[in-house]
């Protein structure tokens, strides 16, 4: 994130955290992009013809036991799981919805992009 330091006119014995720069500069956090190219993904998934190996894997389910324990969260799972939280999607809908391009795309273009759009650089 150095550029973003120059391009705000700081250094780092500005003593400035990044997270504050980046909220200044209205900076889209990199857990929401993240979490926006995840879901975006998910809906190419579901939309493959069968046989594409991308989405073999995805629907595969591996025979043999696990290790004891918790279970480990497979990305089936979180990705259901952030489609309810950001989203609203229900599990049991998310393959649905993600099937139809014209429902899927304006969803994901829902998520927050810019967090803090009014908002100067005020550090100096």
């Amino acid at each position: 994130m150095g550029f973003l330091r120059k391009v705000a006119g700081l250094s780092l014995r500005d003593r400035v955290r990044s997270s504050v720069i980046r909220e200044e500069l209205g900076v889209e956090p990199l857990l929401l992009c993240i979490e926006r190219s995840q879901l975006r993904w998910f809906g190419h998934l579901v939309r493959m013809p069968p046989g594409r190996l991308p989405r073999e894997v995805f629907q595969a389910r591996p025979a043999g036991r696990r290790p004891r324990g918790r279970p480990r969260t497979r990305w089936r799972d979180y990705i259901s799981t952030l489609a309810w939280e950001r989203l609203g999607i229900p599990q049991s809908e998310l393959a649905n919805v993600a099937q139809e391009r014209e429902v899927w795309g304006p969803l994901l273009e829902l998520l927050p992009r810019d967090p803090t759009p009014d908002k100067r650089l005020k550090m100096r």
